[in-house]
Parts: C-alpha cells; structure tokens; sequence
C-alpha cells in the first residue's frame, strides 16, 4: 500500500502542467505542397509568371526543397518544426484532411471550430452558424468566460463564430476597433483601413486583421486568440502565384511576430500554445492551384467549376503545426495514422486541460500531438 501511495504521488508530481492561453492560427487556402515543399515549379513556370520567376527564385529558391520551404516560411521551419511538431506532410506519408463534403471555406473552419462537419453547412454566405464552436463554449467557461477573442480577415466570420448568440468580441472584415480605451495605434489602424483599398470586396489584408489583434492582446490579455488570415486563398483564386507565395512567407512573419510578443507579456511567457491549419487544400497541379471544391460542390454551390466532374483533387489534404509548453516536441513527423481537421477542436480544448467529450461527444478526437 506504502508502495503504491508513493508511485501515485510521483505520477502526480510529474503531471505536464497545462498552459493557460491558447492561439489558434488558420491560412485560408495555404496547400501542404508549398508549406512542405516550397514554390511549385510546374505552377511558377506557368507563362503569366514568366516576369516574375527569376525574383521568386531568389527570394524563395533553392537546390533542395527543405531549402525552399525554409525561405518561405522561416519561422515555422526554424522555430516550430525544432521546438514543436508538423503533421500532413504526404510526402512523408504523414497525411491529414478534411471529414467535410465540401471543400470549402466556411465548412472548413465550422469543422475546424467545432470538431465536426455540419451537412447543412454548404456554401460561404454568411448565415449565422447554428453550431456552437469551442471559443464560445470556453466563453461560457467560468475561468474564460471574457477571455476569448476572435480576429479574421474574412468577412464571413461573425456569422461562423455566431456573434449575435455567442457575443465574443469578433473583429473582421473591414470592421473598425471599437473596444474600450482604444491605443493610439489601433486608431491609426482604423484611419488607415479606410484609406487603403482590398483587393477584394469582402477581405481585408492580413496586416489589419493581425495589428489589431496585437493591440487587442496588449489591452485585454485574452486567454484565448482565434487569428484567420486570409490572403493566400484570394490571391490564389485570382491566380496570383507570386502574391499568393508572399502572403504565405507574411503569414510566417506575423505568427513571428505574434509569438514573440507574447513571449514578452509575463501572462503568456511559457504559458501559451500556438495551433497552426487551415480550412481546406487546393489542386494540386498547374491548371488547378488556384481552385478547391468537392465533387459535392461542383455541382451545388461550386458549379462554376463543374467541368471537373470529380471535384478539386487534393483541396481536402490540409496541414497542422504547433509549438507550445503541452506540445510534443516531435518535428516533422512522417508516417502514423491519418489525421483529419476535425480533431483540432479536441486538441485545442485539451491544451487548455477540459475534457473534450464535456463539449461535444460526437467531435473527433485529439491529435497525438500533446504531451503526457
């Protein structure tokens, strides 16, 4: 009895203390094959990039293609694949992708938020989402009730976080900061919104949608971050190569700039884990980059796309990293069980140290990415 006492004890004793704060980082529409591989050469060599190669291919060049991968995004490739751990690399037979039919936006990021893929859900208007993700459930949580911001690129996001039912403070679109005692740089950033122009109609550049969360941060000290970034996907869809692979290495740079940050506010210091994904995949050659749908899709709420009866192959290969004090230190992983979107919710809230099935009993479960 004497013995066993003990070994609990030291089994207690041992226990990985669970962070208190939790970022959860998604890139619209950023495919596994430039985040593993680099630049795309059969893409870069299409003749509407033909000005632009020789550039691209010093900034993001190289003789092999951890070379590549390395320039374009070198924090996630210098920082989380030493200290942290990648999954969804195919090369590597490390594979991850989507449970939802659709292949899409906003059915991507209710199965990335919810931990399930909703059938109902089947296009990307913006109608409020009648499933209730885990940043509202942990709002209702009384140690985060509060505690939990949402900031997105997209304009579509308060409908899939629900801010009319959850009331989280959600800042998207081309929306203004208007929380209490605004500083003097998110005024500034409220000026320059207006005066700069999108590219699109319904989302802004990322530089908005990451500066004002970095001043929200700084203000409130939320305990949970949701950040979307969006430029990869828009710049995809106008068949911007080139842009499309600067928005991903800005991407990098502003989860550095993120990290770092937090790293300076005593609250968050060794006290945080970053989750990175995406909502869906692309094609995977170059006539289909630029395009994901489901054969579901092509021929519902996609049907601009039907001439590919099959749908988009490969926009349902997606991609995850992390790095934190409960993240498993485990680098580039190969091989393994396939991973799907629908266990980042699960692993999101176990980072946080709930028990998943006290939200949804249905989700999918968590990655094996935490440590024990």
């Amino acid at each position: 009895m004497k013995y066993l006492f003990i070994m609990f004890v030291t089994l207690a004793s041992t226990k990985i203390f669970a962070a208190d704060n939790l970022v959860i980082v998604s890139i619209d529409g950023l495919r596994w094959q430039e985040v593993f591989r680099g630049y795309q050469d059969d893409v870069l060599n299409l003749a509407d990039f033909k000005k632009q190669k020789e550039q691209l291919t010093v900034e993001f060049g190289g003789e092999t293609k951890q070379i590549k991968r390395s320039k374009l995004m070198p924090f996630l490739w210098d920082s989380i694949a030493k200290n942290g751990i990648l999954l969804g690399n195919r090369d590597l037979n490390s594979n991850m992708s989507l449970t939802n039919d659709m292949w899409f936006s906003y059915p991507g990021y209710n199965e990335l938020l919810t931990g399930k893929a909703d059938p109902n859900i089947d296009s990307n208007k913006a109608i409020p989402n009648p499933n209730v993700t885990i940043l509202e459930w942990l709002n209702q949580q009384p140690s985060y009730q509060g505690k939990v911001a949402a900031f997105g690129s997209w304009d579509v996001f308060p409908a899939i976080i629900n801010r009319g039912r959850s009331g989280l403070p959600i800042n998207a679109g081309f929306e203004s900061a208007n929380w209490p005692n605004l500083s003097e740089k998110a005024k500034w950033l409220n000026q320059l919104q207006k005066q700069i122009p999108s590219p699109w109609h319904n989302v802004r550049l990322d530089a908005f949608t990451s500066g004002f969360a970095f001043e929200y941060i700084d203000a409130h000290l939320p305990k949970v971050i949701y950040l979307a970034l969006g430029e990869t996907d828009d710049y995809a869809h106008q068949g911007n190569y080139p842009e499309y692979l600067k928005g991903a290495r800005r991407s990098d740079q502003i989860i550095e700039n993120l990290w770092q940050q937090l790293q300076q506010i005593p609250q968050y210091k060794n006290n945080t884990n970053l989750v990175i994904t995406v909502d869906h995949g692309r094609g995977e050659n170059a006539e289909t980059w630029q395009h994901h749908a489901s054969p579901k899709a092509v021929k519902g709420y996609l049907n601009g796309l039907n001439k590919y009866p099959e749908g988009i192959v490969g926009a349902e290969q997606v991609w995850f990293a992390a790095i934190g004090p409960n993240i498993k230190n485990k680098g580039e992983v190969s091989g393994g069980e396939n991973h799907q979107l629908n266990q980042v919710a699960a692993t999101a809230l176990q980072l946080l140290d709930f028990e998943y099935p006290s939200y949804a009993k249905d989700m999918g479960k968590p990655l094996s990415v935490i440590k024990r």
